[in-house]
């Protein structure tokens, strides 16, 4: 990930927060409530960032998913099955003379 994507991305993200909650900040009823201006400043912010903000998002996490490791193959469920009855199968062999009666 470069950092400078990752940096571009937050800015604008606390900008999508900031401008509206600034804006709502100069309404009287709003000081009073700061709280609820906050949860809309977010919602607001949140709305923004979905909509304008795709570029810049896969940008900054674009580094992620290379810097990854890559998944090791896994195994069906047919061979993960025949392995743990391999491994549970008794390892010496039954003599003949154990299966009649005395």
């Amino acid at each position: 990930m470069k950092a400078r994507s990752a940096i571009v991305y937050s800015v604008l993200r606390l900008l999508a927060f900031l401008v509206p909650f600034g804006i709502m900040m100069l309404f009287p009823i709003m000081r009073e409530y700061y709280w609820l201006a906050a949860i809309f400043a977010a919602l607001i912010g949140l709305s923004l960032s979905v909509l304008f903000l795709r570029k810049p998002l896969a940008d900054a996490t674009s580094g992620l998913g290379e810097r990854r490791p890559r998944p090791r193959p896994t195994t069906t469920d047919e061979e993960a099955e025949d392995a743990a009855a391999d491994a549970a199968a008794p390892t010496t062999p039954a003599t003949p003379d154990a299966d009649r009666p005395a």
